[in-house]
This record gives structure tokens, sequence and C-alpha cells, in this order.
């Protein structure tokens, strides 16, 4: 099938804040222009899906190439970001309807402070923003989604915290698709901290620092990491072309099944989505036997 045009577009020659907003409007209206194209397709691969049944019981999704996508289309790396934004809840809703409980989304890592100042101040704003949005959108509140947001926040700015907070208090009651955030999130800092406290627990037992590392189990760790008690996901897709996963769930991942996308975080489609999906319902897992 043919890529989606607004991969190939040429490089606007307007001011770059008035080309992000018309390239932001015309991403989105060639994705709505392109769906009869696609349509024969994509009922074939859903009637598949349907037809097999198996869906992943956790999905991590590793959102990355919007900055990418936004230089190939010679626009500001925020822009990039914001219509990676509204891919991810597109994606959220494609979840709910084939009936994946469990999502991950891999949204800012704990490198990515190390970003340029300005890009990131317009990450943080983004998060404050959406996470805002969020707790009063019209598909969170139908789905009732409940959300968490996992990883080390302690350099955030103190409004995107809050907010934060509040929407995991907004969706706290929601009983449908169970949306992890992974911000300011790390794999091997998620180790250490499981570390940490699964050893704390054990001192606050009387145990000495030899009897407690002595004792210390593969459950004591995974009872630890930031979205305990959450299922290890059972699939990983990420986007860009990247083949890697940078420290993404590194604990959990041990028998994942992975899926590498081509095509950049903004520009993914359903298509896209439900391929994923069917490469999954292929693969025999084995969990190391």
């Amino acid at each position: 099938m043919p890529r989606d045009p607004s991969e190939q577009l040429p490089l606007p020659t307007a001011e770059p804040s008035l080309r992000g907003r018309l390239f932001g409007i015309a991403h989105r209206w060639l994705k709505r222009a392109l769906r009869p194209l696609y349509w024969a397709y994509q009922r074939r691969l859903e009637r598949k899906l349907v037809a097999d049944g198996r869906v992943p019981s956790h999905l991590g999704l590793i959102l990355d190439g919007n900055r990418r996508f936004a230089k190939a289309l010679g626009i500001d790396a925020s822009t990039g970001h914001s219509m990676g934004a509204d891919t991810a809840y597109e994606v959220l809703e494609w979840c709910a309807d084939v009936g994946i409980p469990r999502v991950t989304l891999w949204m800012f890592s704990s490198d990515n402070h190390s970003r340029d100042e300005r890009e990131v101040e317009s990450l943080y704003r983004l998060f404050a923003e959406h996470a805002e949005r969020m707790a009063h959108d019209p598909r969170i509140i139908r789905r009732r989604v409940r959300i968490r947001v996992i990883g080390d926040l302690g350099s955030f700015p103190q409004h995107v915290r809050k907010a934060l907070d509040n929407l995991e208090a907004a969706t706290a009651g929601y009983d449908g698709l169970q949306l992890y955030l992974a911000i300011g999130y790390g794999g091997r800092e998620e180790i250490m901290a499981a570390m940490r406290k699964a050893l704390q627990a054990k001192a606050a037992t009387g145990m000495t620092l030899a009897q407690a590392t002595e004792s210390l189990a593969v459950t004591d760790i995974s009872a630890h990491l930031y979205a305990a008690p959450c299922p290890d996901p059972d699939f990983i897709i990420r986007t860009s072309g990247e083949v890697r996963l940078s420290g993404f769930m590194l604990w959990q991942s041990v028998y994942s099944e992975f899926y590498f996308c081509d095509v950049y975080w903004p520009a993914f489609r359903k298509i896209d989505f439900l391929r994923a999906m069917r490469n999954f319902q292929q693969r025999q897992r084995r969990f190391g036997r």
C-alpha cells in the first residue's frame, strides 16, 4: 500500500509559526481524506484480527520520530510533538476498540532532559496542557480510561507535576482501559529504584543488609516497579525505524514480542496499528522454553 503522502510534502516557504499551524491542519486533513483509499484493506485486516481474537494483554508503545517527522516537513519540533500527541489519542481509541486492556506510552525519557532547553520547556507545556485536556476529554470519560504516570518526575516543574497528579486523581475511579504514561522514565533508573525499595522493605522487618540481599528475589523487584502490579508487556511497538529499546521496560520486556515500524509516530495510521496486531497474532510465544 502507498505511504501517507504527508510524509512527502514539499517544504513550505512561510514563516515557521505559520507553516507549523498550516502543516498541522494539512496533516489532519490528509489523514481524513486518505481514509477511503485504505478502507478495503483496513476492513480485511480488521476481519482477520477479529477472527483470530488474540490481542496483547499489555501493549507498550515507544512513540519515536516526532522530531524527525517535523524536520522532514520543515516545521518546528514542538509542532511535531503536538501532532504526535494527537496521534496518541487516536491510537488509544484503536486499542480500546480491539479490546487491549493495558497500554503504556513512553512519552519522555529520563535522558530527554539533556535536549535543547527550549524543546524541553515546550514538552513540559505540552504535558501540562494535555494532562488537563485528558481529564475532561469525552473519549477518556466514555472509555473510562484510568491513567497512571510512571517515571521520576522529581526534576519536572511543579505545575506539570500538579497537572499530572490531577489527571491521575480524575481517572482513579475508572475501570476501562488502563493507561500508563511513561514520563521521566528510564529502565535502568526504574530497576535501581525498585531494588532500593525492595531492600528498604526488608530492612523495615529487621533484616540486616546481608540478610536482605541474600533473600532478594525476582518477585521482590517486580513488586516495586513503577507500574506494579501491572503485568509485563507482551507486545512492544516502536515507530520511526529504530531497532532498539533504548531502556524501555528493561526488566519487564524479557519475554515481550517486539515490532519495529518504519513510519514516524505522528504519521502512524490505523493500518500500521492493524498490521502490528496481525503480526502479534502470528507469533508463537515461547517464554524462554
